[in-house]
């Protein structure tokens, strides 16, 4: 640690080290992903983040000490993509109110200002909730966050969080 000046931080029983986290600011390719998509083609990107980079003085791309979190360039690779839904698949059923305790309960359908109300920890249902929010608030559409296992009733919008904009003013 003190040899590469890393910043080292537990992790259960063992030890990581602990890298920056930028806010993803551009989907590279995008213009491939969107032909492959125009043609019928399942597309697989942005899982984990992608490859984090930064232009340096020359603006020329360099590779970057950090890591990408897969859910906020999930939301904004749908963002670009004009996407009618985002789901974000994860290994629990919906986002909790009162997680761990015994008032916890499911959260069906939400605003983003209410998901955004909640304290949620950064390292797991933070950044997915940001995703979601941003996602129905930038687009208009909506975004549900469950089970993998629950991925068609996802889709369909009747399992997990979905989280749906706020009705646009009636003029």
């Amino acid at each position: 640690m003190a040899e590469k000046g890393w910043a080292i931080a537990p992790d259960g029983d063992c030890f990581r080290r602990v890298v920056a986290s930028p806010r993803p600011q551009r989907i590279f390719e995008l213009r491939p992903i969107r032909q492959l998509l125009e043609r019928g083609t399942v597309v697989i990107c942005a899982g984990g983040g992608g490859i984090p980079t930064a232009y340096d003085d020359q603006r020329h791309l360099e590779g970057i000490e950090a890591v990408i979190d897969k859910d906020l360039a999930s939301s904004l690779l749908a963002r670009e993509l004009d996407a009618d839904l985002l789901v974000i698949a994860t290994d629990v059923d919906g986002v909790y109110d009162a997680w761990a305790t015994p008032e916890q309960r499911l959260l069906d359908r939400v605003a983003p200002e209410e998901l955004e109300s909640l304290t949620l920890p950064a390292g797991s249902m933070g950044p997915k909730v940001q995703a979601a929010c941003e996602f129905a608030r930038g687009t208009g559409h909506r975004a549900v966050i469950g089970s993998l296992a629950d991925i068609v009733h996802l889709v369909a919008g009747t399992r997990g969080t979905n989280v749906e904009p706020a009705p646009l003013p009636v003029p």
